[in-house]
């Protein structure tokens, strides 16, 4: 049975960009199927002073987007936004609040560029961009992104997995089913090692 999972994402982030690259190939090839749902990195870092050095409070304008996406096109047009959002942002090193950059993505993605404007004249975008963080964050102790919630979003979740660069095909569907079986195993709470491979993009390399 193809299992269907959430993936919580902040588009600042390039270790979940690639982890999307991941999921996202594991889908075409029917492993998975994927809902989309945001991840504030600006607010489980609100009282950093390491964040704030790091800039973390940057991806706002496209998170309010996702939400606009997603109340006028529906989850898929949220995974084809992020996917070209994702590419500008770490592939090509443009900006996550430059408004040329999210209003191409929109564009890209097949979707109205009225969007950003429609999301930044809502309040509610980032009232609900807020609920979906801390709904993430209180019923699962998530803390950071990627997050991946088994059973659409309504199962066990677990931060990660942490990848450099996405793997081969025969790898991917290998690592999805050890991360699929480890976030069910209720004994088992974390695995971690120094990151030694860094990620073949512009945006970590800047």
């Amino acid at each position: 049975m193809t299992d269907f999972v959430r993936f919580h994402f902040d588009p600042l982030c390039p270790w979940c960009y690639q982890a999307s690259r991941w999921v996202r190939r594991l889908a075409e090839l029917g492993e998975i199927r994927v809902d989309w749902a945001v991840f504030s990195l600006e607010i489980v870092n609100a009282s950093s002073a390491e964040s704030a050095e790091k800039g973390h409070a940057r991806s706002a304008s496209s998170l309010r987007t996702v939400i606009a996406v997603r109340d006028a096109e529906g989850a898929d047009a949220v995974g084809r936004f992020y996917a070209a959002l994702g590419a500008a942002v770490h592939q090509r090193g443009e900006a996550v609040d430059d408004r040329a950059t999210i209003t191409a993505a929109l564009v890209e993605a097949g979707l109205s560029p009225d969007l950003l404007d429609k999301a930044l004249a809502d309040d509610s975008t980032w009232t609900a961009v807020q609920d979906e963080h801390r709904a993430l964050v209180e019923g699962t102790r998530s803390f950071g992104v990627p997050t991946i919630v088994l059973d659409g979003g309504d199962g066990p979740a677990i931060f990660g997995p942490v990848i450099s660069n996405p793997p081969t095909d025969a790898d991917a569907v290998e690592l999805w089913r050890h991360v699929a079986w480890l976030t069910r195993y209720d004994n088992f709470s974390e695995l971690k090692r120094e990151r030694t491979v860094q990620p073949d993009l512009p945006s970590f390399q800047h």
